[in-house]
């Protein structure tokens, strides 16, 4: 008896609907069970993130027809009686990997079908410059074709709201819920590309969107005095063969930094990503040609940007020449700390001031936001949950966005952007090298400093990886099993309390009571070992891993790193277990 997999690679690889391309890579998998399981087992769900998947054909990859379906839904929702007074247009970007042009292309002609006006970029543009555009061309939504920093064979496709943040769960169930109406994908058609641009349907934005974006920009920087004294800083940046080159170049030369030294092989677009195992910026492997160009030119720090330009990477110099790869917790305190600093100097300041992170960041933020009188808010893991505060607490409140982290690598200041974005984050990180250079220090100092002032912080975060369909079952069953032990210790490691933020309730082993948790509700367990120190586990929404959590803190470095060593250890040991 065929399997819904088999029915569905049938179709796939015989209708005429599906294009001779299409056939021909199923035709060459026939023999292949197990990866038409994997191909077609389900549809390439749509969650508050978007669409991403593994690059090929089928319902559970990413191809024109599963993002002219995501698209499909996201037009009949913008359909709603309640648009019906607004003018109905959305913007489009996309980034370097492969097909992204196309699937950007496919994106508007959906919309344009249903006479939606789409705004497409005329080049590649990063994330935060899409963010900032659905909000510039007062556009319904956004799209933006990306992966973010998976490896080559990946693309995405992130939905974004009127806000210009990615689409809160509501609006995404919506969505959801419209893709699951169309109940043969057969019936998806669009216009064509001449009809659209002929109606005036799609129209491309470029340079002078470009302009907007980079003054924007330019009227966040805090202490330009230190910019101005230090314009000879040598500042090296690697794109990562990605859409951040010229928005991170322009907005460095335009404040008047001059030796800014870019990673050839590196600085031009290439899908493949073939200098790197993976566009990541947090890993070591990928700023290798960025940290031997800064030996060679001696430069004072390293800078990065992912694929799509929305994560930051930053490598600093040791006092013993050597670099140091700072963690997305490390980025993230030295620029709030930094950001905090220069704006009470400045006087702009204010009592009404706040920043944001997430759960599963930092808790130095805490000590910092109290050094500074302002109020720190924690949120669930995505940077959608940093622009719902912003939006609610700036936007339609009376208070002061300052800056916003996640430990993923992902910081913003300002609030006409509403996702992560590395332009904003290497200004900031270049502005703030200027101001510690004019005391004469590093960053390397400044971090240490920190550390002295706050508390040493030893974290780290572990992933665990379980590709197709038995992974996502692995992952999902360990989940189930630590959710249920309520574990009050694993191995010699003292469990304090456990936040449950799927069950919504904190089980207090201390008092051994069992607590209403008021939270959003999110595939989260959060254990605290008493003090400021925890671990939490939780499925990446991106990925297919399990990613563990750790942060430990105290006065003595060597005993913190030692405490992390021994608590990850026992905690990674018996999640591989379960797994």
């Amino acid at each position: 008896m065929s399997t819904q997999s088999d029915k569905l690679f049938k179709l796939w690889s015989e209708d005429p609907f599906f294009s001779e391309d299409t056939r021909r890579e199923l035709i060459e998998i026939a023999d292949d069970s197990q990866e038409i399981t994997e191909r077609f087992y389900k549809y390439l769900e749509f969650g508050t993130g978007g669409l991403r998947g593994i690059i090929g054909a089928g319902t559970n990859r990413m191809n024109i027809y599963t993002v002219a379906h995501a698209t499909e839904g996201f037009a009949r929702y913008l359909d709603r009686p309640e648009y019906a007074d607004r003018e109905r247009r959305v913007v489009v970007s996309y980034d370097s990997r492969r097909f992204s042009r196309e699937f950007a292309m496919v994106t508007s002609l959906v919309f344009a079908s249903h006479g939606i006006k789409v705004l497409l970029s005329d080049e590649l543009r990063p994330t935060p410059m899409l963010s900032y555009a659905v909000r510039h061309f007062d556009a319904l939504g956004g799209v933006m074709i990306t992966a973010s920093h998976n490896p080559a064979k990946y693309n995405g496709y992130k939905a974004y709201g009127e806000d210009g943040g990615q689409m809160p769960p509501e609006a995404a169930s919506n969505i959801l819920e419209s893709m699951h109406s169309i109940d043969d994908i057969r019936t998806l058609r669009w216009i064509s590309e001449e009809e659209a641009f002929a109606k005036g349907l799609i129209e491309y934005f470029g340079s002078e969107f470009d302009e907007v974006y980079i003054d924007m920009l330019k009227s966040l920087v805090i202490d330009q005095r230190a910019i101005e004294d230090n314009r000879d800083m040598k500042i090296v940046y690697t794109p990562l063969h990605g859409a951040g080159l010229k928005p991170v170049t322009t907005i460095l030369s335009e404040l008047g930094f001059r030796n800014v030294y870019v990673v050839k092989e590196q600085s031009k677009p290439d899908p493949d990503f073939s200098t790197v195992r993976s566009p990541n910026p947090e890993e070591r492997s990928a700023l290798k040609m960025a940290m031997d160009l800064a030996t060679e030119v001696n430069a004072d720090l390293v800078v990065a940007t992912d694929p799509d330009g929305d994560r930051t990477g930053l490598v600093v110099r040791e006092p013993d020449g050597d670099f140091s790869v700072l963690s997305g917790n490390q980025i993230g305190l030295l620029l709030m700390d930094h950001i905090l600093s220069a704006k009470e100097e400045a006087g702009t300041l204010t009592p009404l001031s706040f920043t944001v992170t997430t759960i599963v960041s930092s808790k130095l933020t805490r000590r910092i936001a109290k050094r500074y009188g302002v109020r720190l808010f924690e949120v669930l893991t995505g940077f959608k949950f940093i622009a719902e505060i912003i939006k609610e607490y700036d936007e339609n409140g009376d208070m002061s966005f300052e800056f916003g982290f996640e430990e993923s690598y992902g910081f913003l200041a300002g609030k006409d952007v509403r996702d992560k974005d590395a332009v904003v984050a290497i200004m900031l990180i270049a502005e703030m090298a200027a101001s510690a250079r004019s005391r004469g220090k590093s960053l390397y100092d400044v971090l240490q400093e920190l550390y002295e002032k706050y508390g040493y912080a030893a974290e780290k975060t572990i992933s665990i990886t379980f590709e197709g369909k038995e992974g996502i079952e692995k992952i999902r069953d360990a989940m189930t099993a630590m959710r249920q032990a309520k574990h009050s210790s694993i191995g010699d490691v003292s469990i304090a309390s456990i936040s449950d933020y799927l069950g919504s309730e904190i089980t207090d082993h201390v008092t051994g009571k069992t607590v209403p948790l008021d939270f959003e509700k999110s595939n989260v367990l959060l254990y605290s070992l008493g003090d400021d120190d925890w671990f939490c586990i939780r499925p990446s929404g991106t990925e297919p891993k399990i990613k563990i959590y750790f942060g430990i803190y105290g006065k003595d470095r060597i005993i913190c790193e030692k405490r992390l060593d021994d608590v990850s250890k026992v905690i990674e040991k018996h999640i591989r277990e379960l797994l």
